[in-house]
């Protein structure tokens, strides 16, 4: 293979890493949205690091009239993001490395498509409460990310060469998904071909051929390992460095069964920046995209101009305070109010607004951004045009499904529906009892400010209203569902939410 065939597989005629955009994003006179979906964590609040900054990459390229995100295990849920878009027009990015449970069962199922298993190389596309809504396959499948592990192998190893390196490329394998390993074959069979490496080997950490038995399978001097995983944790900085014995990211062994080699041990690719534009391929590629773009969403379009009405002679919503200023909107914790601004730490942009407002003020993880725990200590100074960014960061979908239920078409879904959707290691929760769904409520949702719709609670009334603290939940969030289920297996209470 010539050594720009791999390029382009990703790039395309049109494209190359100082043009990397496909054409036909970059005239677009329309709306579209784009959304990209993660797993997130109840626990761990860098989990949703990765998708933070390719969405923040992905607005600065302004292809799409907004970037979304969305996640199982945080807000905005999979079952609230599609109500969060602008457009009518929203393509559905699953930001993980490979096919599985996750992109063929849990996303099509919570976001309501009507799909479920393998999901074609097209996509899925449905139209969804008048949005028509494209689902692609995850990024970490698409032939372009070859592309990604050569330039991650060329960052740890500039003079990679065909004479005398081996590339591992390195998966995590599971024996209950046989999807999970093929792309990683594929991959190593794709540089295999490429002729960049002596030797291409797919190992794992799960299933055979695993990482620890790479001093018998790879012979050359240098070895590449570059991790096929979504983001940096504890398998790549932990279970990986004590599977294959490194020291750092190089490690010399004077004493393999073929001679002496040296490991140079790369990134995963899932942190790429390159990655962003595997994304713009996905979506431009998926069924039905269209270049002329969809109409902004009426109902989405409706509540956003209340809010900002209600913005512009100041409001509260929930814990926070909004202060018009000049064209201008402060916020800041309602508990704050009248400390002097020099006082507080402050924060232009809705992304600084939404990292100094992720962890409470111990410091933990918040993935109920409803929960009475937002710290103190902040303002955050945004225009007109940054608000709703902003408020989406405090408090994520929120706006929609309150000016929803303001204008009574907000749909609540009793527990026995959740319960009974569920599937996996959350079947469980179908045997939850009222009474232990209630215990659970009692110290969950008492922790929160929004309104049990879904358990048959009244609210007259919302913010939109002009009571604060009025906010309505629909349907009951994974982080609940996730303490039910440890409810049901005599576990909560213990360090560790189970599913993570």
């Amino acid at each position: 293979m010539r050594e720009g065939t791999l390029h382009a597989g990703l790039w395309g005629e049109r494209g190359g890493r100082d043009n990397p955009a496909p054409g036909p994003l970059l005239d677009c006179p329309h709306m579209r949205s784009l959304v990209l979906i993660g797993h997130g964590s109840h626990l761990n609040g860098e989990s949703a690091g990765a998708v933070y900054r390719y969405a923040e990459l992905l607005r600065a390229r302004g292809l799409y009239d907004e970037v979304v995100e969305g996640y199982w295990k945080e807000e905005p849920s999979l079952r609230q993001v599609l109500r969060t878009a602008r457009s009518t027009d929203v393509t559905v990015i699953p930001m993980f490395i490979s096919e599985g449970y996750f992109t063929e069962t849990v996303i099509p199922r919570e976001l309501g498509l009507g799909h479920q298993g393998p999901v074609p190389p097209e996509g899925v596309a449905r139209v969804l409460g008048g949005k028509t809504v494209r689902y692609t396959l995850p990024y970490g499948v698409h032939p372009g990310m070859a592309d990604v592990i050569l330039a991650r192998a060329r960052e740890v190893l500039p003079d990679l060469s065909a004479r005398d390196t081996a590339l591992i490329v390195l998966g995590h394998g599971t024996t209950r998904n046989e999807n999970s390993n093929r792309v990683i074959y594929r991959n190593a069979e794709q540089l295999r071909d490429s002729g960049h490496f002596a030797e291409v080997h797919a190992l794992f950490l799960d299933e055979d051929p695993k990482v620890g038995t790479w001093p018998e399978v790879v012979r050359s001097p240098r070895v590449v390992v570059v991790p096929f995983f979504a983001s940096e944790g504890w398998h790549t900085l932990e279970t990986i460095p004590e599977d294959m014995g490194l020291t750092g990211e190089v490690t010399v062994f004077p004493e393999n069964p073929h001679g002496p080699q040296t490991v140079y041990y790369a990134r995963p690719v899932g942190t790429h920046a390159s990655v962003a534009d595997v994304i713009l391929h996905l979506a431009e590629e998926a069924r039905g995209a269209s270049e002329r773009g969809g109409d902004e969403d009426r109902t989405h379009a409706e509540a956003w101009a209340a809010f900002l009405a209600l913005a512009r002679e100041g409001t509260r919503v929930g814990e926070a305070l909004i202060t018009p200023h000049g064209g201008l909107f402060e916020l800041r914790h309602a508990l704050d109010e009248g400390r002097p601004s020099d006082d507080l730490t402050t924060v232009v942009t809705p992304e600084g607004l939404r990292d100094l407002t992720r962890r409470d003020e111990g410091g933990h993880h918040r993935p109920v951004h409803t929960f009475r725990t937002l710290p103190r200590g902040w303002r955050a100074v945004l225009s007109e045009a940054d608000l709703p960014r902003g408020m989406h960061s405090l408090y994520p979908a929120v706006v929609e499904e309150s000016y929803a239920h303001q204008t009574h078409t907000l749909r609540a879904t009793p527990w026995p529906t959740t319960a009974r959707r569920q599937t996996g290691i959350y079947t469980k929760v179908q045997r939850a009892t009222p009474e232990q769904v209630e215990a659970v409520a009692r110290e969950v949702c008492s922790r929160c400010l929004k309104t049990r719709l879904w358990a048959g609670e009244r609210l007259p009334r919302t913010f939109f209203a002009g009571v604060p603290g009025a906010i309505p939940c629909p349907e009951a969030c994974t982080y609940f569902i996730a303490e039910v289920r440890e409810e049901v297996s005599g576990k909560r209470g213990q360090e560790t939410v189970s599913g993570e």
